[in-house]
């Protein structure tokens, strides 16, 4: 049995895991749920069905319950907001499952430096993919990563075809069913810079060793190749039930945590090129990374105010990723050596502030 605490409850995530706890309650008892306050019936629901030794609303109430003493932390926040959660629960020594990708990247090096061998894993699909691969050799064997990417709603379309998008069509991602922000940096791609970022942190690869194709129906979640021609994928189909109960479960597995792939059936497997010209923010993403210390979390502080714009009808779809590149150009990287919490904060927020002047909106 072991205990979790749920950080994010009412998100896609967590209320996903939730579906596992009550598939599996041999296996897992929930010890602490949190969550940012949007949908506080499905909260108090959720206590009222889970009885967890603590809850609570608000960053706070999770960097509270990160610290608890539990088995695993799952961080299933969105946005900058879970960095110190997952900071939290790594000081405190419990496995961070990770599906706040955002705390790692702003974090980097921090976060490395806070955490144990082995103590995060994973719960974005394609870095648990990549986790389930790099099991099938040594370090010095892999050759690259490869990230696969559905393309999202525009795939195919060029730059020019992109100009009038809306958020309603933005938010209609053909394979995946997942929260407001993530749906659009998917459209744009933004979410794949920022998981590029987290595969170099989490797998110490170095960007010119991580590759991005696109994937349209999502059954492939990433592939590692290996120094002999060797590449091993993972294959499921388009869930998030598998990498979350890996990261509930880590190293082991949980039985018929979600429906395998019926080879029964036809299936075709199509990969292709990402069209960087349509699509910069991978690319940008990757010189985010390169700069390293406060890089990152300006890359993603700037998208995240962006994209509330682009929701509000205030900014073009097409501006997102220009406006970014903007902002990470203003941006004075400093040193990682001495690199603080304070530092990646005020970072942050400087982030927020000069996208909003940019964009017309000051904060």
């Amino acid at each position: 049995m072991r205990d979790v605490a749920i950080l994010g409850s009412t998100g896609s995530v967590g209320t996903q895991a939730l579906d596992l706890v009550r598939a599996n309650p041999d296996r897992f008892r929930v010890v602490a749920l949190t969550a940012g306050g949007s949908q506080p019936e499905l909260f108090e629901q959720q206590v009222a069905e889970f009885a967890p030794a603590y809850s609570g609303l608000g960053e706070d109430a999770s960097v509270e319950a990160a610290s608890m003493a539990c088995d695993v932390v799952l961080n299933g926040i969105t946005g900058a907001v879970g960095l110190r959660p997952t900071l939290a629960a790594l000081d405190a020594g419990t496995t961070l499952a990770l599906a706040n990708k955002e705390s790692l990247i702003m974090g980097g090096p921090l976060v490395l430096e806070r955490a144990s061998p082995d103590q995060i894993v994973p719960v974005d699909s394609e870095h648990s993919a990549l986790a389930q691969c790099l099991r099938g050799g040594r370090p010095e064997e892999v050759r690259r990563l490869v990230l696969t990417a559905s393309g999202g709603p525009f795939r195919g379309r060029t730059r020019d075809e992109l100009t009038e998008v809306t958020p309603e069509q933005a938010m209609a991602h053909p394979t995946w069913d997942m929260g407001p922000v993530i749906t659009i940096n998917s459209a744009t791609l933004v979410n794949k810079g920022l998981e590029v970022i987290e595969a170099h942190l989490l797998f110490g690869i170095p960007f010119d060793r991580i590759e991005v194709v696109v994937h349209p129906t999502s059954v492939v979640h990433s592939m590692v190749e290996f120094v002999d021609g060797s590449t091993l994928v993972q294959a499921s189909p388009p869930t998030m039930l598998i990498p979350i109960a890996l990261g509930l479960s880590w190293p082991d597995r949980v039985p018929d945590a979600a429906p395998p792939v019926d080879w029964s059936r036809p299936e075709t497997w199509e990969f292709f090129p990402l069209d960087d010209e349509a699509f910069p923010a991978v690319s940008l993403a990757r010189r985010a990374g390169e700069r390293g210390a406060t890089a990152p979390a300006v890359y993603n502080a700037a998208n995240e105010v962006c994209v509330e714009e682009f929701r509000a009808g205030r900014l073009a779809f097409t501006d997102i990723v220009p406006t970014v590149d903007a902002v990470l150009a203003r941006h004075d990287v400093p040193s990682e050596d001495g690199l603080s919490v304070d530092d990646i904060l005020a970072a942050d927020a400087w982030a927020r502030t000069e996208t909003s002047t940019l964009i017309g909106r000051p904060a």
